[in-house]
């Protein structure tokens, strides 16, 4: 068994938001719930009092009360609390006193920090909504944004939201087509543009792609302009963003029904043209409250940093926190500009909470900076890492230079349910390398290619019961095909992930990576992710992208491709080493068949590597088929990539 790094104190347990919780629903239910395990048990046995409990706990508040709380359609045509009306943003802003902060606005490069509170929230959006509802905006209409990380964001989300228009954000760090092919599907109303952001030091001046997008986007009647980044006026034709905040209103919440949809978020699309999964009011809000509620496990007054950008799912994650009366800090920058910058604005805004991407946390350790020494961390108490799985050395890393008192939580979940089906709770004790177990309402396991579970083995990620945040339909999918398509075409009524994992006799969890990417050698199953976990710890390497390649004949391929670090030629040393520390740390079985010197790994644009379409080029797919090049961040490497499995083919 993995050695515990980490254990709760019972005196943490017991003033814990969860224990709160499980002590009303023991009131509630007549039986006791003495720790997580007895409520994720409880909550799969009957997943709909489940959630009535938390409709409960949070006082959700349906204007209209619902007539069943779950249809008897098998996913993905499951609706949940049929006939309740609610809005999310009239959640969003109930709590909070007027006078609390509500928002921490902070920008790279150590500039003063910009606090609104509730009272101005709360204003703010109630004026931007009445100016969305004068220019004609009704329930349905989409309103579409191009900002970063910034109080416009929040504040056009609810604006939308209150009004029940449908919100859909691109970050300003993708270009022209990679954002047109996402927002042009929606037909918008309205767009909010900033002019450019913030990287690595620099101002990124994006009014060229504003300009492209106006041109393409026939159906915007309106264009907002955020002057963010560049000194400049509002261009001829759009409203400044001041003119939306200028005449107060009263708030005003549209009440929808449950099912109504709030937002699009977009998948990856490294393949074809990106899917818009649309996700509903009521099923957001209900999972916002549990996940922010009772694994953030944050309370008013308290505050949640979360390190993401307006295109990533948790950035409208981290939003949850917002319905606990807590307030969320925003920083638009780099993580690393200074080296460390991510913990610096943790200590300066007090927060208590801390959500980022696992690579964040590797690219610090790499710097050498311990921020532990340098600033005042004693008020995080939780750091969550998402976006792939922590490798064990970043728990070290994490006790060493963060805190050593820390709940780690490795956390998996994803755009497609904007949430999380893993993850750690108050009771979980950390492991490295492990995720701390199932969330409640999560019916989840592994499954072998037979469709059974299994235990210690690894297996697809599959969930066998619905749960109300699951994407309510996709964008321009009425007969639900593509949808069925993408989660349900392996084994009908039952959701397949993509993920393969590992659930651990213990209750705990481990990802291995894409199952439509983990390499499968000789009816061996090897995850990527344990590749990465290895090599990305030699100094020699900068970073690695591993695919495998059926062949003819039964054969196949294990390719390794590298990017050596600054002074480390990939030569037969390295390539030996590499050899000798892929054998002994993970098994024989992990040694490739060839070590390839590449430029660069490609990414998506929200950071994930390209391993899915790399494996088509190397399998003979032409390039124009195998990825969606205006959804990669660096379209030459993926050219790279195209031309060298052109050259070894032939």
């Amino acid at each position: 068994m993995t050695d515990v790094l980490w254990t709760p104190s019972a005196e943490r347990i017991e003033r814990s938001a969860l224990r709160a919780y499980l002590d009303r629903l023991a009131e509630r239910e007549g039986r006791p719930f003495d720790d997580h395990d007895a409520l994720h048990a409880w909550s799969v046995a009957d997943v709909d009092r489940f959630w009535c409990s938390v409709v409960d706990h949070y006082g959700v508040a349906f204007s209209t009360p619902y007539t069943q709380v779950r249809t008897t359609d098998p996913m993905p045509h499951t609706r949940w609390f049929t006939g309740a009306r609610l809005n999310w943003a009239e959640h969003a802003l109930r709590h909070g006193a007027d006078d609390d902060t509500a928002l921490v606005c902070v920008r790279e490069g150590g500039t003063p920090a910009r606090e609104i509170t509730w009272s101005r929230l709360r204003r703010s959006v109630a004026a931007a909504a009445g100016w969305l509802r004068r220019a004609g905006v009704e329930p349905g209409d989409r309103v579409c944004a191009y900002l970063p990380n910034t109080e416009h964001a929040v504040i056009g989300l609810l604006a939308a939201a209150a009004v029940g228009a449908v919100w859909s954000c691109c970050s300003p760090d993708f270009g022209a087509e990679g954002t047109i092919g996402r927002l042009a599907q929606l037909e918008p109303t309205v767009l909010i543009a900033a002019d450019g952001y913030h990287w690595n030091g620099t101002v990124v001046d994006r009014g060229d792609v504003v300009a492209r997008l106006r041109e393409s986007l026939p159906t915007v009647r309106h264009v907002v302009h955020v002057g963010h980044a560049v000194d400049r006026p509002a261009p001829e034709g759009s409203t400044p963003w001041a003119e939306l905040l200028a005449v107060d209103a009263e708030p005003e919440f549209a009440q929808v029904e449950f099912s109504h949809p709030l937002w699009v978020l977009f998948t990856s699309g490294t393949t074809g043209l990106p899917k818009g999964l649309v996700h509903g009011h009521g099923g957001i809000t209900l999972e916002g409250l549990k996940w922010s509620g009772l694994y953030c496990g944050l309370r008013a007054g308290e505050r949640m940093f979360t390190h993401t950008s307006t295109g990533w799912a948790l950035w409208n994650m981290q939003l949850g926190a917002l319905t606990q009366g807590a307030s969320i800090v925003l920083y638009e920058g780099s993580p690393g500009h200074p080296p460390g910058a991510v913990w610096e604005v943790a200590a300066r805004t007090g927060a208590d909470v801390v959500l980022l991407g696992a690579a964040v946390v590797t690219a610090t350790a790499n710097t050498g900076v311990s921020p532990r020494a340098d600033h005042d961390l004693s008020r995080v108490r939780h750091v969550m890492v998402s976006g792939s799985a922590l490798p064990p050395a970043g728990y070290d890393w994490l006790y060493s230079h963060v805190s050593p008192d820390l709940r780690v939580d490795s956390t998996s979940g994803g755009t497609d349910i904007s949430g999380s089906f893993v993850g750690a709770n108050e009771y979980s004790p950390v492991r490295a390398g492990r995720i701390g177990g199932r969330l409640a309402g999560v019916d989840c396991a592994a499954w072998d290619d037979d469709g059974n579970p299994v235990v210690d083995e690894v297996g697809d990620l599959v969930v066998t019961q619905p749960m109300p945040s699951m994407p309510v339909h996709l964008w321009n999918d009425p007969d639900a095909r593509r949808y069925t398509d993408s989660y349900f075409d392996t084994w009908p009524g039952v959701w397949r992930h993509g993920d393969w994992v590992t659930v651990h006799g213990d209750g705990s969890v481990s990802i291995h990576g894409r199952s439509d990417s983990t390499l499968n050698r000789h009816g061996v199953r090897l995850g990527t992710g344990d590749f990465y976990d290895v090599l990305e710890t030699m100094e020699e390497i900068t970073e690695a992208l591993v695919v495998g390649v059926e062949l003819p004949d039964d054969g196949y391929w294990l390719g390794l491709f590298v990017v050596p670090a600054a002074g480390h030629p990939l030569d037969d040393d390295l390539r030996a080493t590499i050899v000798t520390t892929l054998r002994t740390r993970l098994t024989p079985r992990h040694v490739p068949d060839e070590i390839v010197e590449a430029p660069a790994v490609p990414h998506t644009l929200s950071g994930k590597r390209l391993e899915v379409p790399v494996k088509k080029l190397m399998a003979g797919r032409p390039l124009e088929k195998a990825a969606n090049v205006a959804s990669v961040d660096d379209p030459d490497v993926l050219r790279w990539y195209a031309r060298f499995a052109a050259e070894r083919r032939a």
